[in-house]
């Protein structure tokens, strides 16, 4: 176990927001069996963190919990939007903290599971006031996209705003894709709206699960968008294909893995490529948020490989949960 040194402001908390254990890390890293772990142990309350499996119908290649294991250990915010419908970072945070204040009053400790940082970072610090998402404006930009190219359209974004596209990545679709939507509604990039707020706004135990070694971790990657196809990913893909509206550049549909096979499914790849295209593209996933995770200041890193991590894990959140029990 390693950690991070706490280096934040004191606390911006809102009125009635409890505290809550932040149980994250990159894709394939063990995020689930340890949140289960937590529930047959502990009162807590599970809420997704995971932009995939807030959606209907996509299961297998969100690895969202089946559902005998959700009947066991109900999440909150999965299956809360069908795959055409738009879901933003202001709309999960206002989810979650309804979701968070109703535990609380349960007496269950809010446990946030995932590894969606822009979820994570609205739970955690709030966002920015920025115009709402306009679809047909985003389904626009999408197409353009596609058409021209992301790099295209980043070169775009550089042009009208420098600083924003230095932050990000060519290649990161979903991104590109709300600041050109900004500049288009407003006139104004991302760097005029971000005011960067590190002040957190309630109280926070923040564990991070990784792997020590990268080998392992894209080991378990590998092996795991291998058992997604033999799980059938491929006709939950054909199914999802057939939704009168549902098209590539939902963002749905975007997801690593589901994008992958829609292209499969339209002849731009063959098999091999698919599974090789599938396993790059979750790997890059997973470098994206172990990058963003090393802005979680005061996490504690565990390696889920070692013996003693359950054991540690559960007496971390058992500590936290007396403590916050006792001080509110």
């Amino acid at each position: 176990m390693a950690s991070k040194p706490a280096s934040e402001p004191s606390s911006n908390s809102i009125p009635g927001l409890p505290p809550a254990v932040l149980l994250t890390g990159p894709t394939a890293a063990g995020k689930t069996a340890a949140a289960l772990m937590l529930a047959d142990e502990l009162p807590v309350a599970l809420i997704n963190v995971d932009s995939a499996q807030v959606y209907r119908g996509l299961d297998i290649g969100s690895a969202k919990p089946d559902p005998a294991t959700l009947a066991r250990y109900p999440h909150a915010l999965i299956d809360i939007r069908d795959p055409e419908q738009a879901y933003s970072a202001a709309e999960f945070a206002s989810d979650c903290e309804a979701v968070m204040r109703q535990a609380w009053d349960q007496q269950r400790l809010p446990v946030l599971v995932g590894g969606t940082w822009l979820y994570l970072r609205a739970m955690l610090y709030g966002l920015d006031e920025m115009p709402a998402a306009d679809p047909a404006l985003r389904l626009r930009i999408a197409a353009e996209g596609e058409s021209r190219g992301w790099e295209a359209l980043h070169a775009e974004l550089a042009e009208r705003d420098p600083a924003a596209a230095s932050r990000i990545a060519p290649a990161d679709r979903q991104r590109i894709q709300r600041a050109l939507e900004l500049i288009r509604l407003t006139g104004r990039g991302p760097s005029e709206f971000q005011r960067r707020n590190r002040l957190p706004r309630m109280a926070t135990l923040r564990l991070v699960l990784t792997s020590g070694d990268r080998a392992v971790l894209h080991r378990r990657i590998d092996q795991r968008f291998r058992a997604m196809l033999d799980q059938g990913l491929i006709e939950e893909v054909q199914t999802l294909e057939g939704r009168p509206g549902l098209t590539a550049a939902h963002p749905s549909m975007r997801s690593v893995g589901y994008r992958q096979v829609w292209q499969y499914l339209n002849g731009e790849l063959d098999h091999a490529r698919l599974v090789e295209a599938g396993v790059a593209a979750t790997r890059q996933l997973a470098k994206r948020q172990l990058t963003a995770l090393r802005q979680l200041y005061g996490a504690l890193w565990y390696d889920p490989d070692r013996p003693s991590t359950m054991k540690s894990l559960r007496m971390r959140v058992a500590r936290f949960h007396e403590m916050q029990t006792h001080t509110g």
